[in-house]
């Protein structure tokens, strides 16, 4: 396997209509969702073997989003179904079309309780890429699931993905947050944030500066998307070697495009991100780390170019599994 990603398959209820919030929307659709789902998909729309780890319930809805995920080419088998929990619903307005309102439905949600014992270690030990979310970290028992998911695949070889995520309705503060959040990171060796992350766990809104401060738990790459204005990265080890010789930093511009609905660019980058860099790395190899942080600054600058492509076309159309682009339009786009 070349992806696994772990975490909530939810059933997201968009807004028929953009431009309202919750006091004036009439209506909301049905879509299967949840980050690191969208992930997987966007991973294997992109050419990659991408598997999902997650709980949903034994109902209409948990079945649905089995069916959805097989039918983008997931693998599905080490999904579990709850048959006393329901599946989590994700009530979604766009009052804007670069900014989204979520009213979760999971209390408890059947996504909140994967079990550590439920993890398919098979999966976990064969896959070259382990990549989890926060929304796993706010609540136990999928956090110690989603951290012995990502200490069991590091262990058998493979690198590990964190993307932060950070959804402020599902914990119980912002200091709590940023704590389990912070102690995850160690766990990972790529991390994602957006701006208001990059804040939350650098305190900056200096790109460079604060994604720096992030790789000081130890992780070899962090990238950040910037919305419109693209991409950033910072890496440690001897990739893409500085002047320093401890690592590199640089910023990729993004693609101008007509937005319709931003959701879910985010899971699209941080997929292509993922597909892209796996490219770039010896196939089979046992030293995926350390392989990577011997890329060069052009392959990480490639990485994030083609990451940006993938978010920008996803941003075209409503909804987001079904937006997702493949690898013929990202390259279309992007280049090779």
């Amino acid at each position: 396997m070349d992806i696994v990603t772990l975490g909530e398959l939810i059933l997201d209820m968009f807004a028929s209509e953009t431009g309202k919030d919750f006091n004036s929307v009439a209506a909301f659709i049905p879509v299967a969702g949840g980050a690191p789902a969208n992930v997987a998909v966007a991973a294997a729309r992109l050419g990659a073997k991408a598997a999902f780890i997650g709980k949903v319930g034994e109902d209409a809805f948990g079945r649905r989003l089995e069916a959805v995920l097989k039918g983008y080419g997931v693998e599905t088998r080490a999904m579990r179904f709850d048959r006393q929990h329901r599946t989590t619903l994700n009530f979604m307005t766009i009052p804007d079309p670069n900014r989204t309102e979520m009213l979760f439905y999971r209390n408890p949600g059947a996504d909140m309780l994967l079990t550590p014992d439920e993890l398919d270690q098979r999966m976990l030990a064969s896959t070259a890429v382990y990549h989890f979310g926060s929304v796993s970290l706010a609540v136990e028992p999928c956090r110690s699931a989603a951290l012995e998911g990502a200490a069991f695949s590091r262990e058998n070889g493979a690198l590990v993905s964190f993307d932060v995520n950070y959804r402020p309705s599902l914990w119980e503060s912002e200091a709590q947050a940023k704590s389990e959040i912070t102690a995850a990171l160690p766990r990972a060796d790529i991390v994602k944030v957006n701006e208001a992350e990059l804040r939350l766990l650098a305190g900056t809104d200096e790109v460079p500066a604060g994604c720096e401060k992030i790789l000081d738990a130890g992780l070899t790459l962090c990238v950040a998307t910037l919305g419109p204005n693209g991409s950033a990265w910072a890496a440690r080890g001897s990739a893409g070697q500085g002047s320093s010789g401890q690592g590199s930093s640089g910023r990729v511009p993004g693609f101008t495009v007509d937005v319709v609905d931003a959701t879910g660019c985010g899971d699209a980058f941080m997929a292509a991100v993922l597909v892209r860099l796996l490219s770039r790395l010896p196939a089979g190899s046992t030293r995926r780390r350390a392989d990577l942080a011997k890329l060069e600054e052009k392959h990480l600058a490639e990485a994030l170019r083609w990451a940006n492509a993938a978010g920008a076309l996803t941003a075209r159309k409503k909804g987001v599994m079904s937006a997702l682009p493949d690898s013929d339009e990202v390259r279309q786009l992007a280049g090779r």
